[in-house]
């Protein structure tokens, strides 16, 4: 038996608590479509409604449950609270799902049976039958893993200038499973970022040390690994240190778990900067959140920048000034040295990456060129054994 439409519409259109899916350009050519007085204002508003559909990879079904489980209402935030709802809003909510589920199974023979025209004629997408209340009810569950809002399914994060947190909707892939080398380094890392998830106390850490060795890579590598165990990352520059209290306070309620990740970490003794994240590494409760920890790269143990000046004998207040540059990275409760590599190892970070890539080449021809190749870039390190990996691919 088809569906109608107008019925669904209709109901879609009193949604209150989960408003925020009408807000889309789906339900959008939707309402257009229903809303049309010609067959040919129809036909348009179908096609942009099935447009929006192959934007999400075809599938109705599934960008309805996406925009559902993105949705940031007052339920789920109650909900991921343990706070006690109203019983008219939890009642609400079992409605719209289920008027949501019957929207998110319609077919295209659906819309060709209120066109009066054959299916064949109209763009196709798929949909399935679904019980959307009780997946949404199993994602409430273990709301501390799925998170809700941008949250449920992105996985790294920024702030835009204008104080937004905003996904990175292309963010970096990277996976743990990629890496060669530094096994104890990362494994310090990853410890840590494990007792964070299980509750268990975990460290603000600093990743330093030489340029190309993967240490944004290795933090980067961890959000995407543990998205499934509910964590995510959240990139400030060092200008938006000021901002850490209104990110702490935007996250503090969240179930989910976040890095607050700072890369490429320096400060002269002069900037305002400085202090704020002093603050934050110290627990002051204006920067800090349950739920959060700071993960932060620099390619300098001290991360201060200093002087020859900051040494000389005549400052009656050396010692003082030298504690002060050395205070901050101290603040760190983990400390992880990235050295560059030594011969064997960068050789060995060559071989591995050619044989992934299927690079045929003699090995003694390959470590030849693969130290030339950094004799010219001046230093050995993973990132460059990568380029030289790069350049072979490109002279094929």
């Amino acid at each position: 038996m088809r569906k109608q439409l107008q019925p669904i519409y209709l109901q879609l259109c009193t949604t209150a608590v989960l408003s925020g899916v009408l807000e889309s350009g789906l339900f959008g050519g939707f309402e257009r479509y229903c809303l049309a007085t010609t067959e040919a204002e129809k036909r348009k508003a179908y096609a942009a409604f099935v447009g929006e559909i192959y934007l999400s990879g075809g599938n109705l079904t599934e960008l309805v449950k996406q925009l559902v489980f993105m949705d940031e209402n007052v339920y789920v935030r109650k909900m991921a609270r343990g706070e006690e709802v109203a019983e008219s809003i939890a009642e609400s909510v079992c409605k719209e799902l289920k008027a949501l589920a019957e929207f998110a199974s319609l077919t295209p023979a659906d819309f060709a049976e209120d066109l009066g025209v054959n299916a064949y004629l109209l763009p196709a997408f798929d949909s399935q039958e679904v019980d959307l209340a009780s997946e949404y009810a199993a994602r409430l569950t273990d709301i501390d893993r799925y998170g809700y809002g941008i949250f449920a399914a992105y996985g790294m994060f920024r702030l835009s200038d204008d104080k937004k947190i905003e996904p990175i909707v292309s963010a970096d892939k990277i996976g743990v499973e990629t890496f060669v080398g530094y096994d104890q380094e990362r494994a310090k890392v990853v410890e840590n970022t494990l007792a964070f998830l299980e509750g268990r106390p975990a460290a603000n850490t600093l990743l330093c040390g030489d340029a190309g060795t993967g240490k944004s890579s290795t933090v980067k590598a961890l959000a995407n690994e543990y998205f499934d165990k509910g964590l995510r990352l959240i990139e400030l520059r060092k200008d938006q240190l000021s901002l850490l209290p209104f990110v702490m306070g935007k996250i503090s309620e969240n179930p989910l778990k976040f890095i607050i990740f700072i890369d490429d970490l320096a400060f002269n003794k002069s900037d305002d900067n400085f202090s704020m994240l002093k603050a934050a590494l110290e627990g002051s409760a204006s920067a800090k959140s349950d739920n959060a920890v700071i993960y932060a790269t620099s390619n300098r143990r001290h991360i201060i920048k200093e002087s020859f000046g900051d040494r000389d004998a005549d400052d009656v207040h050396r010692n003082d000034t030298m504690q002060e540059t050395l205070s901050l990275s101290e603040r760190f409760g983990l400390t992880v040295l990235f050295q560059k590599p030594n011969k064997q190892l960068y050789l060995s970070i060559v071989k591995t990456l050619a044989e992934r890539k299927g690079i045929q080449k003699a090995e003694n021809e390959l470590f030849i060129e693969a130290e030339a190749f950094a004799l010219k870039k001046g230093n050995r390190s993973p990132r460059c054994a990568e380029q030289f990996i790069d350049s072979l691919l490109r002279a094929k």
